[in-house]
């Protein structure tokens, strides 16, 4: 029952509700189209003024941890449906099929790690995998990127970099119109598809429009805990810094406990990286050594193919234990 004293306070949520700048029950989730609505990429000054912009605008004035009840609400009504269209969208496809990659959004275009990582989303996404990612700049738009150009031959995937590469930062102003110049050039394989998850928290960071299908969220937590949980066919960790970290060791948790009944590969690229320069993969190995940590399926390697096999591996034995 609604009492006399606390309606007008609902009715002042269901008014702001209607205020906010963002739709708090979608019923689909984002395309490059509908987050960069009014974005023109031969306008650059248009990016203030778009959809995501608006939203994070509004996102920053409000507080990125608000004390406005109605507010908080509004955000939590729009996570929850973004997430029901994400459980949607994932239900038609086999959840031994969703493969992550984590790195570092700093990545630049011109790195070489950046095409590495192209390159075995591109293998995985021909092999029928869907590739998820946080949805950002550096490793996780070279996630994209490479699922985006499935199917087209590596002249064309060079061709697409070399458009790319003049803007290697996010902080390029021409960051983002590139990228849509390149979706211009190559259209996309309506087969090949990707989700990325990205968030306002970090609202600075553009999310990629090469990502098909677009779960951005208010709450960071849930988008993390989102991409460690849907990977069910591994997680691919591309050289990156404390953010990456962090997601390596909440996914050893998840794997060590069996959390949700099964463990999956933790695939290290970069074997001077994690073993010297953050040297998270030495940490788990010893500790699976040691029976500190129990059920990491642990590879390490430089060769894009062992990466791919590693994963491909997972993926037979799985099926064949099913049957």
């Amino acid at each position: 029952m609604i009492s006399n004293i606390n309606l007008g306070q609902q009715l002042q949520v269901i008014e702001h509700l209607r205020a906010v700048p963002y739709d708090v029950t979608p019923t689909r989730l984002y395309t490059a189209a509908s987050l960069y609505q009014g974005y023109d990429p031969d306008t650059p000054s248009t990016f203030p003024t778009c959809y995501d912009s608006r939203v994070y605008q509004h996102y920053l004035q409000t507080g990125k941890l608000t004390d406005n009840v109605a507010e908080d609400f509004a955000r939590t009504l729009h996570d929850h449906r973004i997430h029901t269209a994400m459980r949607e969208f994932l239900d038609t496809r086999n959840p031994i099929d969703c493969v992550g990659i984590m790195g570092g959004h700093a990545l630049l275009r011109t790195d070489p790690m950046y095409r590495e990582i192209v390159l075995i989303s591109k293998q995985l996404t021909e092999h029928g995998f869907l590739m998820i990612s946080g949805g950002g700049p550096g490793a996780m738009e070279a996630t994209h990127l490479g699922a985006w150009m499935a199917g087209r031959t590596l002249r064309e995937l060079d061709d697409a970099l070399a458009i790319l590469m003049p803007h290697p930062t996010f902080q390029d102003p021409a960051w983002l119109a590139s990228a849509f110049r390149v979706m211009q050039r190559y259209p996309q394989d309506p087969l090949c598809v990707s989700l990325g998850i990205p968030t306002w928290l970090y609202g600075h960071e553009p999310a990629t429009p090469f990502a098909t299908h677009i779960a951005k969220l208010f709450e960071n937590s849930l988008r993390e805990d989102s991409i460690l949980t849907l990977a069910y066919g591994g997680i691919i960790y591309a050289p990156g810094s404390a953010g990456t970290m962090q997601e390596i060791f909440q996914d050893a948790v998840q794997n060590h406990y069996l959390s949700f009944g099964f463990s999956s590969p933790m695939v290290f690229l970069g074997r001077q990286f994690w073993t010297e320069e953050m040297p998270a993969y030495t940490l788990l190995s010893g500790m699976m050594q040691t029976g500190k940590y129990r059920n990491l399926l642990l590879t390490l390697s430089d060769d894009s193919q062992q990466i791919i096999a590693a994963i491909e591996a997972f993926r037979e034995k799985a099926k064949s234990e099913k049957k």
